[in-house]
């Protein structure tokens, strides 16, 4: 049985090989394992919601019949783009479901795995508490075993609770807090079922160190390393229990790398803890470059080889080592270059924080395409699926404790940050992207024992080699830490500066970039909206990168010694904040993920030497430049190659730029061709020459003399159509009722150039198994056209199947831009869900106030199509008149 077993998983893995990649996430810490007893379940679909406070909801007799139907992760709000200042709800909301367990399931034990509830919440099966939980980032579970009705419908109630409170992390009222809470279930909820000898939940279990599945190293390089493997086994059956752990190592190309076994009993009603290693001759290490991932399938056989429980979780084997003067050592090897990376809040466009698994895949995957290596996860535990993202796509990990500029002198408040620092670490430890823990609690001044205590947790729930924990350099209590945050002497400035360096200690720059005149105005040219177009866009790109004034910049980092070994910028994405109006623009993207000037600059820092990887890699240039009237003189391009041509104009003149050999700094300048663009030559070579075709500029990168990558801009002409296209990075839309994706149209002219100046809004329709994720009342849909595009959210329904959907500019006129369209489709979910038919039969088709417009067919499209080009005929007479009686100079 263990050869065919073994033989499925090899062919599993060759099928992988060829398919088009598409990622996988964990469910309650772990990826299922077939056949092996334990079966998971998606709880996401259909729940009854209300917003605000009632009594009795948790009665299971209660009338909900008046609430909404909505499925998880649900937000409680679709928010506005803008979306700052607290205007999203505070309170009490109730959630309800209904559910009819399948009988197959009695006699096992069933958890339910919430990964996260917003503020303080509480969870009732059938009428009875079952959990009580303070704070909004870490899984709540339930033990839901004893309080099934198996003879009928179950009720599950969730009271949560978004309000200020200072007696748990954060703490700090919204209305003086630089992110939002927002609230609701705003992550997924699992029901996990298997045998009553099985494996723990670490977070559920509450042992030291324990629980779970514990794997840790030693001595790693590439000859050789140690893995520990331990692992947390009850027994709740009736009588004693003796059999068998096996522990199968599988490489990352599904070859078995090792298998072991390890004898155990453990008697009724008691828990064991078990304990093997194994070396790896010639591991396949874990890096940013490479991110090659083992699984580990672990499993609970009896004495007569029959599997009770088990399932798989990916690892990397990896050391991470801060040795002071000598920098960041990496699986026994000094780490090349300052890692240079982002700070990330989770919220989104129109949902805030209730982010589906598949989005914060993307975002893991755009921020390692520009290159970056590290993320810090501000300001606390994100997504499991976003941890999951950065072991597969290579970015390392500070992992963060919640809170900001908050202490509370009541003892149950740092009791309850301790509880939050052991359950993060119980969470997270066996991720290959962690580097560093920071415990912590964010520009805090809190005492000093209090820093000491938490370093303390951190060791004692993880005893092993390479775990590292960071503090603020002039935090209280950051004596107790190796690693200190700060900003590189040569940046200055800043409130964390080291104003002599430790041998000993090294140091990391956890926020750079940000340059506010006040931390009351705010202004600041880091803070950009991506609308506010070209100039405001490059001022912060060169901002980023390389200012003419002294401050913590790209280029800054990369003139430090090896002792300060990196930095992250604040912020890789705009967000939103409570105590600001105004929602933060620095990010190099927006809060739809749509991309600023600075993101080609980063992107142009990677290496150009091309990899065979999941993310993007190799060599790049890109024309900051749009060609219109109000665009530069000078020419801004971003490349990470030896040498850039830019061409003005078909046969005109070209200017090369050449990277200088051997300097200090950031690896690409910014690249400025000064003085190249004149509008009056578009005019003259559009009117009086009608060569608008040849008018452009193209940029050509080089290497070792040969052209490796291009990028060429046109002028964008007369709008004439809305182009759509899906930005989902090759994944799939999951028909699971939650899953979602963006969908961008853009107002182009006849040739697909985008317009970026333009003010229309866009009006979305879709037909088929999707739905618009927001409506006019939260400017969603209709949406404006900010810097030529406008996007929006499509959520997949709970059957899978076509997704048509069609963008029209929202008044229309025989002269208005023609309608355009995008069919996606969406695919079964990846796991079984359970909910009610009829409640999720109640799911509204639209959200938000609705356009009472009718749905475009095809053949709409076909006559606007003709109407266009008839509109277009026309126009040659009026442009013809135009020519000879208008100005020709």
């Amino acid at each position: 049985m263990k050869k065919q077993i073994t033989f499925l998983w090899l062919l599993f893995f060759f099928l992988m090989a060829r398919a088009a990649h598409q990622p996988e996430f964990s469910t309650a810490g772990f990826f299922q394992l077939p056949e092996s007893g334990r079966e998971v379940f998606s709880m996401n679909p259909a729940w009854r919601f209300h917003k605000g406070a009632v009594s009795g909801a948790e009665a299971p007799a209660f009338d909900d019949a008046q609430w909404a139907v909505v499925s998880l992760p649900h937000g409680i709000d679709y928010l506005p783009t803008e979306a700052s200042g607290c205007v999203n709800y505070q309170g009490e909301v109730w959630y309800r479901k209904r559910f009819t367990p399948d009988a197959r399931l009695k006699g096992k034990k069933l958890f339910l795995h919430f990964e996260a509830i917003m503020g303080k919440s509480k969870v009732y099966l059938n009428g009875r508490l079952l959990t009580e939980h303070f704070g909004g980032y870490l899984p709540v579970v339930a033990d839901l075993t004893d309080g099934i009705d198996w003879t009928g419908e179950n009720i599950l109630a969730v009271w949560a609770d978004n309000c200020d409170d200072p007696t748990y992390p954060p703490g700090k009222a919204q209305d003086v807090l630089d992110y939002t809470y927002f609230g609701g279930i705003y992550r997924d909820c699992w029901l996990v079922a298997h045998d009553r000898l099985h494996i723990t939940d670490p977070n559920f279990e509450d042992v030291v160190a324990g629980g779970g599945l514990f794997v840790s190293y030693d001595r790693v390089s590439e000859a050789s390393a140690q893995v520990r493997f331990r692992l947390h086994v009850r027994n709740e059956r009736p009588k004693s229990f003796a059999g068998v752990v096996e522990f199968q190592l599988l490489r990352p190309d599904g070859e078995q790398a090792a298998l072991v076994n390890r004898t155990f009993s453990a008697k009724a009603g008691r828990a064991v803890t078990v304990d093997e290693n194994v070396v790896l001759k010639q591991p396949c290490l874990w890096s940013p470059e490479q991110p090659q991932l083992y699984n580990l399938l672990v499993r609970i056989r009896d004495n007569n080889g029959q599997v009770i429980d088990g399932y798989r979780r990916r690892i990397g084997v990896r050391s991470v080592e801060f040795k002071g003067e000598e920098g960041f050592w990496l699986n026994g090897k000094p780490y090349e270059g300052p890692l240079i990376g982002a700070n990330r809040h989770q919220d989104f466009a129109v949902v805030g924080n209730a982010v589906p698994n598949s989005l914060h895949w993307r975002d893991a995957k755009k921020l390692r395409d520009a290159g970056l290596k590290v993320i810090r996860n501000a300001h606390c535990p994100q997504d499991p699926a976003f941890m999951d993202a950065c072991d597969e796509l290579g970015l390392f990990v500070l992992d963060n404790t919640p809170g900001w500029q908050f202490w509370n002198d009541a003892p149950v408040f740092a009791q309850r940050v301790y509880s939050d620092i052991r359950n993060l670490v119980r969470r997270d430890r066996n991720h290959a992207c962690l580097w560093m823990w920071e415990p912590i609690l964010n520009e805090t001044w809190y005492p000093a024992d209090f820093a000491r205590t938490t370093r303390t947790i951190v060791e004692e729930e993880y005893p092993y080699p390479y775990c590292y924990s960071g503090c603020d350099a002039t935090a209280r209590g950051h004596e107790y830490y190796d690693i200190q945050f700060t900003h590189p002497a040569n940046g200055k400035g800043g409130a964390f500066n080291a104003k002599e360096r430790d041998p000993k200690i090294s140091y990391f720059t956890r926020e750079w970039g940000d340059n506010v005149d006040d931390w009351s105005s705010h202004n600041s040219p880091s803070r950009v909206a991506r609308n506010w177009g070209e100039h405001a866009m490059l001022v912060q790109a060169r901002h980023y990168a390389h200012p003419p004034y002294t401050y913590t910049s790209y280029d800054a980092l990369y003139r430090t010694p090896r002792q300060h070994v990196g930095g992250c910028l604040w912020h890789s994405f705009d967000h939103q904040r409570g105590y600001h109006p105004d929602p933060f623009y620095g990010g190099i993207m927006d809060v739809f993920r749509q991309p600023k000037y600075s993101y080609y600059m980063f992107q142009s820092q990677r290496s150009a030497q091309q990899e065979d990887c999941l993310f993007q890699t190799g060599p790049m240039v890109y024309i900051a430049h749009e060609m219109t009237p109000f665009s530069p003189a000078d020419v801004t391009v971003f490349s990470n190659c030896e040498e850039v041509r830019l061409t003005y104009n078909k046969d005109g003149k070209t200017f090369t730029y050449r990277k200088p050999v051997g300097q200090e700094g950031m690896p690409s300048p910014v690249i400025t061709f000064e003085g190249v663009y004149d509008f009056m030559i578009d005019k003259y070579m559009s009117m009086n020459e009608r060569k608008q075709d040849e008018v452009f500029f193209l940029a050509e990168g080089l290497i070792g003399g040969q052209v490796v990558a291009t990028h060429k801009v046109c002028p964008a002409r007369r709008p004439e159509k809305l182009l759509l296209w899906v930005d989902n990075e090759q994944t799939e839309l999951r028909a699971d009722g939650s899953d979602a994706v963006v969908v961008v149209a853009a107002i182009a002219d006849r040739n697909g150039n985008i317009k970026r100046l333009n003010n229309d809004y866009v009006k979305f329709r879709v037909e088929g198994e999707g739905r618009i994720l927001g409506g006019a009342d939260v400017l969603a849909n209709p949406a404006p056209v900010k810097w030529g595009t406008a996007p929006v959210l499509i959520q997949s329904t709970l059957r899978p199947g076509t997704i048509k959907v069609t963008a029209s500019v929202l008044f229309e006129g025989s002269q208005m831009p023609v309608s355009g369209s995008v069919e996606l489709v969406s695919v079964p979910a990846a796991h079984p869900q359970v909910y009610s038919a009829a409640e999720a039969a109640l799911i509204p088709a639209v959200t938000g106030s609705a356009l009472s417009a009718t749905l475009k067919t095809a053949a709409d499209l076909e006559v606007e199509q003709q109407q266009r080009e008839a509109a277009n005929r026309k126009l040659k007479e009026v442009e013809q008149q135009q020519q000879d009686f208008g100005e020709k100079k």
